[in-house]
């Protein structure tokens, strides 16, 4: 198995005639992922590299069945509209990488998708990859097999440049992975660091996670909650970023919309004890995550 990406993952994009749609297609035909067509209103008709062009989901979806997946690449203002679009189409992955999103579009687009069991990855996401099998996004660049190795590790990030920093930091120590998920860096995003453990526990491939966490917002709170409540029970080794940030006036965003600190809570020492107390083992280097889990004799 592997979560969210495999061989069955069939991908539209959604604003494919742009600059970074164009690059994520070539990413995902890069890596093992088959792209059936592309959406932007206005440009029906025509192909880039070769895919076909429509101007809504529902036309795409007449013309090629199996579209499971989408990954969003259009701009900020047009976003709210391209979600919900694909929401109303059923589409049961929608992985956004548009940025600067407002917040109050993303918080409606987050309340559809649920009540219709649909699940967004981002905003803010560089994508998902899952090694050997595929990715929706660009993780990896142009040489992801220098960076990703087949392996049962999931890996969880914030960052999208330390998912793939980590990524190769287990690489190089004989690591391999099962899937790697930017999650956003965003305030809101629509699968958070509980949620991508929940699916970690189902894989029957993935002995552990690591997770690179940072200062800011409650998502390791959760992760805490649902590990109490036995609901994530594999190893799990995690590295929290920004500790200079204690240093730093409270309500100060650091790097993520997302790395907000407010009245004492969020800081990195905070949830690395919080986090400590229900088992989770928490490193101060980055790069001893895999060593981390190796300590538990996973491989």
């Amino acid at each position: 198995m592997s979560i969210l990406v495999d061989f069955t993952t069939r991908l539209l994009i959604q604003g494919i005639t742009g600059k970074e749609g164009q690059r994520a297609l070539g990413a995902a035909r890069l890596y093992h992922t088959d792209v059936l067509a592309g959406v932007t209103p206005g440009k029906g008709g025509q192909h880039v590299g070769g895919v076909p062009v429509y101007d809504s989901i529902r036309e795409a979806m007449s013309e090629h069945e199996g579209v499971n997946s989408t990954a969003v690449y259009v701009p900020p203002a047009m976003a709210r509209d391209a979600i919900l679009e694909a929401i109303d189409a059923g589409i049961c992955l929608i992985n956004v990488m548009t940025e600067r999103i407002p917040i109050r579009d993303t918080a409606y687009c987050l309340a559809a998708a649920k009540e219709r069991g649909i699940r967004i990855v981002g905003p803010a996401s560089l994508g998902i990859i899952s090694a050997g099998k595929g990715r929706i996004g660009v993780a990896g660049g142009d040489s992801p097999d220098e960076i990703y190795m087949t392996g049962r590790v999931g890996v969880i990030s914030r960052s999208g440049g330390m998912m793939n920093e980590v990524s190769w930091q287990l690489r190089r120590q004989g690591v391999g992975i099962s899937t790697a998920i930017h999650v956003g860096g965003d305030l809101l995003i629509g699968t958070s660091y509980a949620d991508a453990l929940s699916m970690f526990e189902q894989d029957t491939e993935t002995d552990g996670v690591v997770l690179f966490g940072e200062v800011g917002g409650d998502y390791e709170a959760a992760v805490a909650d649902l590990i109490a409540a036995n609901g994530f029970t594999k190893p799990l080794a995690i590295f929290i970023g920004g500790k200079f940030a204690s240093a730093l006036p409270e309500g100060m965003t650091i790097g993520h919309a997302g790395a907000l600190i407010e009245r004492g809570k969020g800081t990195a020492q905070s949830k690395e004890k919080m986090l400590r107390s229900v088992g989770a083992i928490v490193v101060d280097h980055y790069e001893d995550l895999s060593t981390a889990l190796r300590s538990q004799e996973l491989f």
